[in-house]
């Protein structure tokens, strides 16, 4: 229980901020928090790392996959941040959210979702993602499309 709190504690910072939808310029913290480099875009490869980091977060067994007990947690923390700073599962954050779920990840639908799974989805995510096709995701991706890219999701 002490680690899952730490966990949870942990993971507050890393993903309640990139899903603070701002007034004045949407998808700032996304690109403040998953920007790695402070270039003010995020790549694929930056995209793909944050992702590995936030699994890590996740797999407290350290198995290689997200167990339910531990995809409940992610939700959980996920859901909450969301509330509280992103208006809900509306708004700028849509595409990011909905790439996090766990139906979107456990691929082969066997209830837990692996390491490979977790990361398999994100070169088509950025590419939803990257609204003007620039091998980037920026804050002008968020425009008045929310941060819900190409396909509205």
């Amino acid at each position: 229980m002490k680690n899952t709190l730490l966990t949870a504690l942990l993971l507050v910072p890393s993903l309640a901020m990139p899903l603070v939808a701002q007034q004045g310029q949407p998808g700032a913290h996304f690109i403040e928090n998953w920007d790695q480099d402070e270039d003010g875009a995020v790549t694929l490869a930056e995209a793909t790392q944050k992702r590995a980091d936030i699994f890590t977060m996740f797999d407290q067994d350290e198995s290689g996959a997200l167990d339910a007990a531990e995809y409940d947690l992610f939700d959980e923390t996920r859901l909450a941040d969301m509330a509280e700073n992103a208006g809900g599962h509306k708004g700028p954050m849509r595409g990011i959210n909905q790439a996090m779920t766990r139906e979107v990840n456990d691929v082969n639908g066997d209830g837990s979702v692996t390491r490979e799974e977790f990361l398999s989805g994100v070169p088509a995510w950025f590419e939803r993602m990257d609204s003007d096709s620039d091998q980037a995701i920026t804050t002008a991706d968020f425009g008045r499309g929310g941060g819900q890219g190409k396909s509205g999701g």
